[in-house]
């Protein structure tokens, strides 16, 4: 049925850009005709930007080399609520947001039942995960045990925001800047959005970032206030050794990453130049180094730009991590880390044995 609606869908669009085109090549239109065809239409679920020279896929002005909203003309439209479900400990809400044509943002709200007005964690897991996880209850019920409510969302070119308007070589290494830029604008959006909710803390927010998820929290906090703790799992950074090691970088697409041009656009969006910025704020990285082998020396020179105020963890094995931050352990520290400065005091967690900690 997927394949269907796909083949429909691209069959309507390729119907659509032929007409365009027929009627672009038809010779100039009145003044009325101008006027009628400068207008955005809806084909098969795709958004389309008719203009005198025929149909192309509607795209917001968005700057991807600046990780404020400056420079954007990203307008939210009236959130959508798919479902809420209550339990005994938890509420789960699943939103659709959008700023962007042809790029929905869906999110997961997650609130504990017990606790009013709670703090609240973004959660973005790396690259190429998916949403799944919000559905499951055990899930939901171990990431708020700890009293704060949990917010997640998947990056652009991501999970089910790679759609059919978007070529398939297309992918989030391969557009790596937008990847990254766009992403930093749905947070802040994403906040505003939170605030509007009116039912958590927005005085204490923080965000857990795996991956390339902890790459973006950086660059998000750089930004964004609001965010008064940050939580990092394996975050991807220093993008020339990144890109030039990284298991995730197909060998073959390799070559096209290390090139001077699109180096030089990731220098805006290098998490490097804005971990030192953090000094400020409950910052905790963590490392399982079997699994980050690849990107060895791009964690040693994330760990050199961290604060000195940042607690580093390194577990030598997914195993060793897992031992420790089962359960719903994993989010207990930053869920200490926003309560009141005096309960976080009494209650800092500390690095197990299994771990190396600086």
């Amino acid at each position: 049925m997927r394949i269907l609606s796909y083949r429909v869908a691209v069959l309507s669009l390729l119907a659509l850009l032929t007409a365009s085109r027929t009627d672009a090549q038809s010779g100039p239109a009145s003044q009325g005709e101008s006027k009628a065809k400068d207008e955005t239409i809806n084909a098969a679920g795709i958004e389309l930007k008719r203009s005198g020279d025929g149909l192309t896929v509607a795209r917001a002005k968005e700057s991807f080399s600046t990780l404020s909203l400056e420079g954007s003309e990203l307008k939210p439209e009236p959130p959508l609520t798919a479902s809420n479900v209550k339990m005994a400990d938890f509420s789960r809400e699943f939103i659709r947001l959008q700023w962007r044509p042809n790029d929905p943002v869906d999110v997961w709200v997650v609130l504990p039942q017990k606790v009013k007005n709670p703090p609240v964690v973004l959660y973005l897991y790396s690259y190429p995960n998916n949403l799944d996880r919000f559905k499951s209850d055990p899930y939901c019920r171990r990431v708020v045990s700890n009293g704060a409510a949990a917010v997640g969302f998947e990056s652009a070119l991501t999970g089910s925001r790679i759609r059919g308007t978007r070529p398939m070589k297309e992918w989030f290494v391969s557009e790596l800047p937008e990847s990254l830029a766009t992403t930093v604008h749905d947070v802040q959006l994403i906040l505003n959005y939170l605030e509007k909710r009116g039912d958590v803390d927005m005085s204490r927010v923080g965000m857990f970032g795996q991956g390339s998820g902890g790459a973006i929290a950086i660059l998000a906090a750089a930004v964004e206030s609001r965010l008064k703790a940050i939580d990092l799992l394996n975050p991807w950074g220093d993008w020339p050794d990144w890109l030039a090691t990284s298991d995730v970088v197909p060998p073959n697409e390799r070559p096209n990453y290390l090139k001077p041009d699109f180096l030089k656009a990731l220098e805006p969006l290098e998490p490097l130049r804005y971990l030192p910025s953090l000094k400020s704020r409950p910052l905790r990285i963590q490392y399982s180094d079997d699994e980050n082998k690849s990107a060895k020396q791009a964690a040693e020179k994330l760990d050199a730009a961290a604060p000195a105020t940042a607690k580093i963890v390194h577990f030598p094995t997914g195993r060793a991590l897992y031992a420790v931050s089962s359960d719903g352990r994993l989010f207990e520290w930053i869920a200490t880390a926003l309560k009141s400065q005096a309960e976080t005091k009494q209650a800092q967690i500390g690095a197990p044995p299994a771990a190396t900690a600086r």
